[in-house]
């Protein structure tokens, strides 16, 4: 019942309805992660697993994590630095693997883009891009990242060899990118701090539509860090320890 009521009452928490919050999207649950997760970066998820990729900058080191879909409570952390790169970001999920770009904290630096086992979370491929990548998505042909604030995007085979690079003309700083086929769908923050979410058209990466994004009753923007969206369920991790989880389903 406290549960119901919860839910319920959400939208008077956030100081406006519901159907303001994401337009075209309803809020069916908000779910605590029990667990530390310093400052978010990047989400992914399947049925029962959510994957969470978070960096503590005061000690310098980044983390993998995995959370239950049900509960919330942690099941699995790992330190995932490499070196002087301990910034990992905007993560992608496909088939076995995860996809993790992981950056010296500042622009214009390097990174790895490591391939993980989902169940185990152990490295198995990496390689190196003299450029910080704050988020990746990956297709059935491509790898597809974007630099810090997302102002270019790379484009790689999944053996990690460069296929072209694309500026980006739409003025988002995208923190999380998914492939939803038949878009890359991009989340993050315009120049007025205000949140969006964006569909880009593949190969071009062009603009397609944009939908502005509220902000939690914390006063963060919606699209300011963790976003995947896969079969009409859209997941975002906007906020910084204690992290909160927000599930949208597609309107009708």
């Amino acid at each position: 019942m406290k549960q119901v009521c919860a839910l319920l009452l959400f939208p008077l928490l956030f100081g406006f309805s519901e159907s303001d919050l994401i337009p075209g999207w309803k809020l069916s649950r908000t779910l605590e992660l029990k667990g530390p997760t310093y400052h978010v970066e990047g989400i992914d998820f399947d049925g029962h697993t959510l994957w969470v990729t978070s960096v503590d900058n005061e000690r310098r080191k980044g983390f993998l994590q995995t959370f239950s879909m049900e509960s919330g409570g942690i099941l699995q952390s790992i330190e995932i630095q490499d070196s002087e790169r301990y910034h990992p970001g905007g993560i992608a999920a496909d088939g076995n693997s995860l996809w993790i770009p992981v950056a010296e904290y500042r622009a214009y630096s390097s990174s790895v883009i490591q391939q993980r086992d989902k169940n185990t979370l152990k490295l198995t491929f990496q390689f190196t891009v003299a450029d910080h990548i704050g988020c990746v998505a990956v297709t059935p042909e491509y790898l597809i990242g974007g630099n810090w604030d997302s102002r270019m995007f790379y484009l790689w085979d999944h053996g990690g060899k460069l296929i072209r690079k694309i500026s980006s003309s739409t003025r988002n700083a995208y923190q999380d990118l998914k492939f939803d086929p038949p878009y890359v769908v991009a989340s993050g923050l315009l120049a007025d701090r205000t949140g969006a979410l964006d569909w880009l058209s593949l190969p071009s990466l062009a603009l397609s539509r944009r939908t502005r994004a509220g902000k939690t009753d914390r006063q963060v923007p919606l699209t300011r860090e963790g976003m995947a969206i896969h079969q009409g369920q859209l997941l975002l991790l906007p906020e910084d320890e204690p992290s909160r989880l927000f599930i949208f389903r597609r309107r009708e």
